[in-house]
């Protein structure tokens, strides 16, 4: 039997309304004053208003930090850090998609430790504990809450992972009442973002395992069953049920086998245009699939999950069904209506020796891929995905 070594958050509470139970949670951990970091968008939603006021009604001090953004820089982190060492917080909750979740991890070490946030990046590089922490998703898509990595931005254009398995929370708490009337913009990138998380684990060269492979065929299935539903009826609560379960079993698939060249040429996309995460590994989803599937290993993987995704009986052919499952891919991104080419994003085609000059970066993404990607490989995928 294959050896391998299966982490994740130590509890998971999958259960609608669980958010406003949220206090009994922080009893357990013993935290009284918690350092609540989410964002405006979800404050002026009134998502978090109602938290804030059981945690209150149950004998808490919250203190809010709602400044987080999209590609949240590392100044960002470090300022945050020093208000919540002042506010003498002994817990983190992280509300939100997933850079808000990314930030309250760090946020959770960074607390406890005189370690800096420069000497983190990379792979079990934290030497320190960190406060009790707890992670709730409003977004279908991260997998944020279960996995031991978070993604910050370190300069003009570019990324930088920290991967530890401190960064697991105690607890991840689904809820999927917060995600009701989530835009179906939103709903569809962050939901194609959590189907590359289980397609590229299923694939992943280095660390693929039968743990990993069973979470990534179930959160295929109830993602591709219902991500469509959720995006023409934002109020499907079934529906969003099943995809916030799918996005948070795909997001445990990745963080034990991880994913690969997808991610690594969507970062130069957010990076440099500032492209929402979901939607950069939709647009080169497609162009990676077909230039994988070149590689008969590859193939064989594919046509192995297209039952996941379809009703389609597979032919026996793996060259064949693999095409069936790209084509079926194509398919619903089509149907949940996400931008196609790059040239839709206003990219000027000049710039993609660039973007493939950067996507190289991401060797700790790339040696996971099935098939081996050079920069002109990347560049051809580009190029591919640019009308």
């Amino acid at each position: 039997m294959q050896s391998f070594v299966y982490t994740s958050a130590n509890q998971i509470v999958c259960e609608n309304g669980a958010a406003t139970k949220l206090a009994e949670h922080c009893t357990k951990l013993g935290i009284t004053r918690p350092l609540l970091v989410t964002d405006k968008g979800l404050i002026q939603a009134g998502i978090v208003q109602p938290i804030i006021d059981s945690l209150v009604d149950n004998g808490l001090t919250p203190v809010i930090n709602s400044e987080i953004i999209a590609d949240p820089p590392q100044s960002l982190v470090e300022q945050t850090v020093i208000g919540a060492t002042q506010q003498q917080v002994d817990g983190v909750i992280g509300l939100g998609g997933g850079s808000s979740m990314d930030v309250a991890k760090l946020i959770a070490v960074l607390c406890s430790s005189d370690q800096p946030l420069s000497d983190m990046y990379g792979i079990d590089q934290i030497t320190g504990p960190r406060l009790p922490l707890i992670l709730i998703p409003t977004t279908a898509g991260t997998g944020s809450e279960v996995t031991p990595i978070s993604i910050i931005t370190t300069g003009e254009t570019t990324k930088s992972g920290v991967v530890s398995a401190q960064l697991l929370p105690d607890i991840a708490i689904l809820d999927a009442s917060l995600t009701l009337g989530l835009p179906a913009h939103i709903t569809a990138a962050t939901g194609i973002d959590a189907m590359v998380h289980a397609i590229e684990a299923f694939t992943s060269k280095i660390k693929k395992n039968v743990y990993s492979d069973m979470l990534a065929k179930e959160a295929l299935r109830l993602l591709s069953q219902n991500l469509l539903a959720c995006v023409n009826d934002g109020s499907n609560l079934e529906a969003r049920s099943k995809v916030l379960l799918g996005a948070m079993l795909a997001g445990q698939a990745f963080a034990n086998a991880p994913v690969a060249a997808v991610h690594a040429l969507a970062y130069p996309l957010g990076g440099n245009y500032h492209i929402p995460h979901g939607l950069s590994n939709a647009l080169v989803l497609p162009f990676v699939l077909r230039f994988n599937a070149e590689e008969p290993a590859a193939a064989c993987l594919y046509a192995e999950l297209l039952p996941c995704i379809c009703h389609h009986a597979p032919s026996g052919d793996s060259q064949i069904d693999s095409l069936t499952f790209i084509e079926t891919i194509e398919a619903l991104l089509r149907d949940v209506e996400l931008p196609r080419g790059l040239a839709a994003m206003q990219i000027d085609e000049a710039e993609l020796p660039k973007l493939a000059n950067e996507a190289m970066q991401q060797q700790r993404l790339l040696i996971n891929n099935p098939r081996p990607v050079s920069e002109a490989d990347a560049l051809f995928i580009y190029q591919a995905a640019y009308s």
